[in-house]
C-alpha cells in the first residue's frame, strides 16, 4: 500500500515498493504540481513556509574567511521559536559582524550575530523584535529514513519549495577538516540548498541545508543535497545562545584542505596563518600517515588526526612533498581561535 500524507496541498503518495529511479521521477511530477498549485490558496502551507526568511549577512573586514565565502553572505534561515531565533547554515554567517532578515511578506529585519558551531555546522542569528511567523518544530532526523518524501524549503515561500527523497543516511567527509558521522542526502538536487529547512511529512524540520554533492547515494546515482540533521542542535544550542559556541575539549585544527584523489589524500590548500602552513605542510603534498599510521579515506584521517589529543597537541603528519617523504609536525589549535568571532548580541 502506498505511505500518503497531506501537508497544505502538497499530497505525497509513495509506493514502498518503487525504485529509486521511478521515486525521483515521481518526486519530479510532484514539484510541476506544487508550482502550479502557487495561485491556489493553501494558509496551512503559507503559515508553514513563513518559518524560512532571507538571511544576508555583512562579514568583519580582517574576516579568514572571506576569500572562500565572501564579503556579503546570502541564503536561508529557519525561525526557531517565537522570539526571533534563526537557525542557518554556519558558514553563511561565520564572522559576519551585522545580520538581516527579510520575511516572505517582505519585512526587513536587522539581526544579532549569536553563536557559531564547526563541529555540526550550524550558526545562529537572533532577529532584534519578533517576526511574526509561525517558528518551525524540530522533528527527529534519526527517524527519517531512506526514501521518505521530504520537502526542501528556502526562502522565498511557495517559490522556494521543492519536493524530494531521502536517498540516503551516510557519513560525510568535508575537505575542510569538517566530518558527520551521519548526513541526510536528497535528490533532486535543490539549486537554493544554503541553510535551506529540509521538513518532513510532519511539517517538523529534520536537517539544514548545507552542500550541493555530485554523488548523492554514495553509489553514483547523481547529484544532490546533503543536510545537517537537525538532531546535533539540541544538545549544544544552550551554550551557543550563551557563549556564542560549544566549549569543552576542542579537536585540533590544522588548517588544510585535503582531498581523495585516486586512491590519494592530497592537501588542495592550506589556510594562510594556519598551523599546517605554519609548520610547512604546503599545497599538493601527499598525505601518506598520522604518526606512521595510514589512513583508509578522509573520514578515517580526520579521525586519526583528532584521536592524537584536543586542541594544541602535536600532531605528526607523514606527508610526500615532490618526491621527498617527511614527517612534519604541526602545533594544532581550535579552530574557533583562529577566526574572527564576534557576537553583536
Amino acid at each position: 500500500m502506498p505511505s500518503t500524507r497531506r501537508l497544505g496541498s502538497v499530497r505525497f503518495a509513495w509506493p514502498r515498493s518503487l525504485t529509486l529511479a521511478a521515486a525521483l521521477g515521481l518526486a519530479l511530477m510532484s514539484a510541476v504540481q506544487v508550482r502550479s498549485q502557487t495561485q491556489a490558496e493553501t494558509p496551512a502551507l503559507d503559515e508553514l513556509l513563513s518559518g524560512v526568511v532571507r538571511i544576508k549577512t555583512f562579514i568583519n573586514p580582517d574576516a579568514r574567511t572571506t576569500e572562500n565565502l565572501g564579503h556579503e553572505r546570502v541564503g536561508s534561515g529557519i525561525v526557531i521559536d517565537g522570539s526571533g531565533l534563526v537557525l542557518t547554515i554556519g558558514y553563511l554567517m561565520v564572522e559576519a559582524h551585522a545580520a538581516e532578515i527579510r520575511t516572505n511578506d517582505g519585512r526587513s529585519v536587522p539581526a544579532n550575530v549569536i553563536g557559531y558551531d564547526h563541529e555540526t555546522g550550524f550558526g545562529l542569528l537572533q532577529a532584534i523584535s519578533p517576526l511574526k511567523v509561525r517558528p518551525m518544530a524540530f522533528g527527529k532526523s534519526a527517524e527519517v529514513r531512506e526514501r521518505d518524501p521530504v520537502l526542501a524549503a528556502s526562502f522565498g515561500g511557495r517559490g522556494g519549495l521543492a519536493p524530494a527523497l531521502i536517498v540516503a543516511k551516510r557519513e560525510f567527509a568535508g575537505n575542510w577538516e569538517y566530518l558527520l558521522d551521519e548526513a541526510l542526502f536528497t535528490a533532486p538536487a535543490h539549486s537554493d540548498w544554503s541553510g535551506a529547512a529540509l521538513i518532513n511529512r510532519e511539517g517538523k524540520l529534520v536537517g539544514v541545508g548545507s552542500l550541493i554533492v555530485n554523488d548523492a547515494t554514495g553509489k553514483g546515482s547523481g547529484p544532490g543535497n546533503m543536510y545537517v540533521p537537525i538532531d546535533l542542535l539540541p544538545p549544544i544550542l544552550g551554550e551557543l545562545m550563551s557563549d556564542g559556541r560549544v566549549g569543552g575539549q576542542a579537536k585540533p585544527w590544522l588548517g588544510m584542505n585535503a582531498g581523495e584523489l585516486g586512491g590519494n589524500l592530497l592537501v588542495g590548500r592550506v589556510t594562510p596563518g594556519g598551523p599546517a602552513e605554519k609548520a610547512g605542510l604546503k599545497r599538493g603534498d601527499l598525505i601518506l600517515g598520522v604518526n606512521g599510521v595510514e589512513p583508509k579515506g578522509l573520514a578515517d584521517l580526520y579521525r586519526k588526526i583528532w584521536a592524537q589529543g584536543a586542541a594544541g597537541v602535536a600532531v605528526p603528519l607523514d606527508v610526500q612533498q615532490g618526491n621527498e617523504k617527511k614527517r612534519i609536525d604541526i602545533r594544532s589549535m581550535n579552530r574557533m581561535d583562529h577566526l574572527k568571532l564576534k557576537s553583536t548580541f
